[in-house]
């Protein structure tokens, strides 16, 4: 596991954002958001609130899981921070954005659904988008794991 900022994404993160594959993932997972903010009538899911707490998991999800992933592996003296930034940032793209996105809107919310749904997908997110490397990169050590399996 590679050194990390201990209380954000860094450049390694943001270079990460950049890779066609996950580009492509986003832009997939997007399009089912916004389809059902379009078409499905919840009064809690709309555009708005899918571009915010879609992009948040983009840019957050895979750095939160991985914090999590090091803490539990390596315990670095400064685990305490960094499993609270990972599960902070948690939080806040699964309820802390979904309740002032809908309380400054006056939206009705489902807070209890809406955080056992929204957490399962950002961690789902943070699962697929946890490699750093591009797709031919990441086939490539899947094939080596198989083999030697």
């Amino acid at each position: 596991m590679t050194a990390m900022h201990p209380w954000r994404p860094d450049r390694a993160d943001a270079n990460e954002w950049r890779r066609p594959w996950k580009l492509l993932s986003l832009a997939i997972g997007m399009g089912w958001l916004l389809y059902g903010a379009l078409n499905y009538s919840f009064g809690d899911w709309d555009v708005g609130i899918s571009l915010l707490m879609g992009g948040l998991s983009y840019l957050l999800a895979p750095w939160s899981l991985r914090s999590l992933v090091l803490c539990w592996r390596e315990r670095p003296r400064d685990w305490p921070l960094r499993s609270g930034m990972a599960l902070f940032y948690g939080w806040l793209t699964v309820d802390g954005v979904y309740m002032l996105y809908h309380t400054a809107l006056g939206h009705p919310t489902l807070r209890a659904e809406n955080a056992r749904t929204s957490a399962a997908l950002f961690a789902l997110c943070g699962a697929l988008w946890f490699y750093r490397g591009s797709l031919r990169e990441l086939v490539a050590e899947l094939r080596n794991v198989r083999r030697q399996g």
